[in-house]
């Protein structure tokens, strides 16, 4: 028997991993537009909970990452905005 990241969903089989990833490139898309167009540090911080957040926090508990890798690349996202 084969091991494999994807699962059964309603008869067909999901990689969750993918949305992870997806998820994590949809968030650095934003925070990087965010971060362009906003000259202060001061300004970053409001608009990255009401932009970057939501993306990452929809649905997770549908899809929510099991591997560790998929957990640390969203952390990372959230972490951006603070450095």
């Amino acid at each position: 028997m084969e091991s494999s990241s994807a699962e059964k969903d309603l008869g067909e089989l999901v990689n969750m991993s993918w949305q992870c990833a997806f998820t994590t490139q949809k968030a650095n898309h934003i925070l990087g537009c965010v971060k362009s167009s906003v000259a202060s540090r001061e300004g970053i911080r409001p608009l990255c909970p009401a932009l970057v957040t939501p993306h990452v926090e929809y649905c997770v508990q549908l899809w929510g990452p099991q591997h560790k890798k998929d957990m640390d690349l969203l952390e990372q996202v959230q972490r951006r905005p603070q450095r």
